[in-house]
Formats: structure tokens, C-alpha cells, sequence
């Protein structure tokens, strides 16, 4: 596996999230056109906003642990400890 696929390894997985929730959200747009009731339509609205902010986050957290430690290199364990808590604060967004 080359360095560029390894560093975007999770890509693959989001994309397919994506999809779903792209097929996903043309079913709400059709519930609309059809008339479904607001609390149906706002049920799979809300599905499809929590696959979105997941495929977000995920990517958000490859890069972090991937990229940024490409760019910063490797440092001794006392030097990387803002960058480790970065990283790992950011699993809370």
C-alpha cells in the first residue's frame, strides 16, 4: 500500500457513506414532493445530517492522525504531547 493510500485509508469508507446519504436524502426530497407528514421527513432529515457530520468527522480524524504527523515528523514522546492532546480533543467535536 503506497503512503498516500495509507494516509487516506478511510476515504474509501466515507465515500460510501456519502453515497447512502446522498440516495438517502433524493428519498426525503421525493417524501417532500409526496406530501409525507413533517415528522416523518424530519426524522430521515435528521439521519441523514448525523451520516454527513460522521463522514466529517471521520475524515477530520484520518487527517489528523495521518497528515499532521507527516508534516510535523517524528519528535521525541515530551515534544508531541500538544499534539497528541490536539488530536485527541478533537474526537469530541
Amino acid at each position: 500500500m503506497s503512503e498516500q493510500s495509507d494516509a487516506h485509508r478511510s476515504h474509501a469508507a466515507i465515500t460510501m457513506r456519502l453515497k447512502r446519504a446522498d440516495g438517502h436524502l433524493r428519498g426525503i426530497v421525493e417524501m417532500i414532493e409526496a406530501g409525507r407528514p413533517c415528522l416523518d421527513i424530519a426524522q430521515q432529515l435528521h439521519a441523514v445530517e448525523k451520516a454527513i457530520a460522521q463522514a466529517k468527522r471521520t475524515l477530520i480524524q484520518n487527517h489528523l492522525d495521518h497528515c499532521l504527523d507527516d508534516v510535523v515528523g517524528p519528535l521525541v514522546k515530551d515534544d508531541r504531547r500538544s499534539i497528541d492532546e490536539f488530536k485527541e480533543i478533537t474526537k469530541y467535536l
